[in-house]
């Protein structure tokens, strides 16, 4: 599930309307960082963002699906990143709005692990 280099350049491209993002390594895909919280990463080359309630419809009604992948139990989804449309890497509004609503979720899912 590696990361081509197209694929990388692309992405990278795309996200400098966001400013100071970080990508990282990890498994043969990308972490995908602002303000050292990873909202989105790439795994093969597709693209996926952090979801939760306030943003995870949005995903669903376009038939995106969570991030998932074999294991010796079988097939596990992670339901906390799913795939994002095409057009919305095409258009650079979209993109900002996806990845500032993905950038929230993040934060929030983040959040509620230290809550007690």
């Amino acid at each position: 599930m590696s990361v081509s280099s197209e694929f990388q350049s692309y992405i990278r491209e795309k996200f400098e309307i966001l400013g100071d993002v970080v990508f990282s390594r990890f498994f043969g895909g990308i972490g995908i960082s602002y303000n050292d919280i990873q909202f989105a990463m790439a795994m093969g080359n597709t693209l996926y963002f952090c979801v939760d309630d306030s943003n995870r419809e949005n995903y669903t009604e376009l038939g995106m699906q969570p991030f998932s992948y074999a294991s010796k139990k079988g097939t596990i989804l992670v339901k906390k990143y799913y795939s994002i449309p095409d057009e919305v890497l095409d258009n650079p509004g979209n993109l900002r709005e996806w990845a500032q609503a993905a950038i929230k979720a993040a934060h929030a899912t983040s959040s509620k692990k230290y809550t007690r």
